[in-house]
């Protein structure tokens, strides 16, 4: 599929949002984009105007996100750029989204650990499920919601200082 792709460098600025879908998880969040630039007549850095995107993902993207991201953390986001226009209250509003391919920590700001998700077989899965769908691979570590305890194989986060 062809697309714009897009590697953008900021900070959770909501919680993720996860649901269970038809097809696998879905998740959403905030993404907020600060440019810091160097002020030669003044020698300090500054903000730039910050920007917000929604940022999208889908299946075991989607579920790893929301046992690893909080509000805050800097991330970065590689994905398809979106740019949606509605009609809302009499005007015109420009939405910028960012599908995301992948979403990781941004290890220039700190450090963190890789806990790597163990699948299960996908006809186990439907048949703890309680159905013989054959759920795709996909599909296998999306069953929980935000407040239920995480997928099989993920485990809490672990706060490094």
């Amino acid at each position: 599929m062809n697309g714009t792709m897009v590697t953008l460098v900021g900070n959770a600025a909501t919680a993720v949002e996860f649901r269970e879908t038809a097809t696998g998880g879905m998740a959403r969040f905030r993404f907020a984009v600060t440019p810091r630039r160097r002020d030669r007549e003044t020698q300090l850095w500054t903000d730039g105007p910050t920007s917000f995107y929604t940022v999208w993902a889908w299946r075991t993207l989607a579920t790893n996100l929301a046992a690893s991201v909080a509000i805050g953390e800097p991330l970065v986001v590689h994905g398809r750029l979106k740019i949606r226009e509605e009609e809302r209250d009499g005007g015109r509003r420009t939405f910028v989204d960012v599908e995301a391919v992948a979403v990781g920590h941004d290890l220039s700001r700190g450090t963190s650990a890789f806990r790597r998700v163990v699948r299960t077989e996908p006809a186990l899965t439907s048949a703890l499920r309680g159905g013989t769908d054959g759920a795709s691979e996909d599909d296998s570590g999306a069953s929980r919601g935000l407040s239920e305890a995480p997928a099989e194989g993920v485990t809490e986060r672990a706060a490094v200082s």
